[in-house]
């Protein structure tokens, strides 16, 4: 499973953009796109205020979660 990592830089620390394995930088329209597609089984997309984002699946870790502590 391919780690997911929100770079928090955007409005309020939202995730405008995220590091996807060796990526450092993919767009939030890419990430999402490439979850809905099944390309990362640990994630799913959550719609709010009108926009998606990226988010780990439920689990009891945070050291997997999308804004976890660096």
């Amino acid at each position: 499973m391919t780690k997911i990592i929100g770079n928090n830089d955007g409005p309020g620390g939202r995730n405008e953009s995220y590091k996807i394995g060796s990526r450092k930088n993919v767009s939030r329209k890419v990430a999402v796109k490439e979850v809905e597609k099944g390309n990362h089984t640990g994630a799913h997309v959550v719609k709010i205020g009108g926009q998606k984002y990226v988010r780990d699946n439920p689990d009891h870790s945070k050291k997997d979660n999308v804004n976890r502590n660096k």
